[in-house]
């Protein structure tokens, strides 16, 4: 008996109509028939019953339905992992993330976990202050970063979504009563600055230099996360532009979220080590594309 033979039969044996197996197989009706009268010539017996009204199978037909249907999941298993491996989608993949951002791509590792059961998907947190720093040691196959990235060894994908920023100033600052702020206003006060490996490039796409009439913004203390950030500010003596989402999941009684009416939209992007791109990468930046429609722009 045919593979092709048995997926009919076990096809038919599952719908009970000839019409609808033909459907889901995606072959004519007569097929089907041929198919089942060749398999019945061959056993010698019935293994449907048929009649104008039903079609239903025969104790025969059931105790074959039942040990080909075990037969056959092992065989397209067997089948759909050799495809796996031979396109290199084997293994786990690590995918890092700012902070809370796993939350605006679970659409992207829904799709991702549906199409690819057998790869499991890892999480880790990315900090600012050292953007590549996971990729380059092995620690994350593919990073969700803000854009833009000018790093020779590293390949940046179509953007998956964006984050507007919002203005964290002290509960007592006189910032805080405002209902919103623009960037000039940052030229009257200063803004944490960000310690570690961070380009200064990747850095002022967030913290510009200046404000949009050329005043120069002025560079507080150092730090190197989120909370140490807010707790600088919390003293009262510097502000700083933090992200939505990571503003969203710290609220907090000594630090007040203003928005901020013409700063940045950070827009973020699948990286990845140019020299180690595997097809589940890839695999993962599809599941990007076919999920977001920034990729497509």
């Amino acid at each position: 008996m045919e593979l092709r033979d048995i997926e009919i039969f076990l096809a038919l044996a599952d719908e009970l109509h000839f019409g609808r197996t033909a459907e889901r197989l995606h072959v004519s009706q007569a097929r089907v028939s041929q198919s089942i009268k060749q398999q019945e010539r061959r056993i010698g017996g019935a293994l449907f019953d048929r009649t104008s009204r039903s079609v239903r199978l025969t104790p025969l037909g059931e105790r074959l339905r039942d040990r080909l249907a075990a037969g056959y999941a092992e065989i397209r298993a067997g089948i759909a992992e050799a495809t796996a491996t031979a396109r290199g989608l084997t293994g786990a993949l690590t995918v890092g993330t700012f902070d809370t951002h796993h939350q605006e791509i679970a659409g992207v590792l829904g799709l991702f976990r549906q199409r690819h059961p057998d790869n499991p998907v890892h999480l880790r947190e990315i900090l600012p202050a050292d953007p590549f720093g996971g990729l380059r040691a092995g620690r994350v196959d593919v990073a969700l970063l803000w854009l833009p990235v000018r790093e020779p060894d590293l390949t940046a994908g179509p953007p998956l979504h964006t984050e507007k920023l919002v203005l964290a100033v002290a509960a007592g600052h006189p910032l805080a009563g405002r209902e919103r702020v623009t960037m000039e206003d940052l030229g009257d006060v200063a803004v944490v600055d960000l310690e570690g490996p961070v380009p200064a490039y990747v850095w002022h796409e967030h913290t510009p230099l200046t404000t949009p009439a050329g005043r120069p913004i002025r560079r507080g203390p150092a730090v190197t996360t989120v909370e140490e950030a807010l707790t600088a500010v919390a003293g009262g003596q510097v502000v700083t532009p933090l992200g939505a989402y990571a503003a969203a999941s710290r609220r907090r009684s000594d630090v007040v979220f203003v928005p901020i009416t013409d700063g940045p939209v950070l827009r973020y992007a699948p990286v990845w080590r140019t020299a180690a791109a595997t097809p589940l990468i890839r695999a993962f930046v599809q599941a990007a594309a076919d999920v977001n429609p920034l990729s497509l722009t």
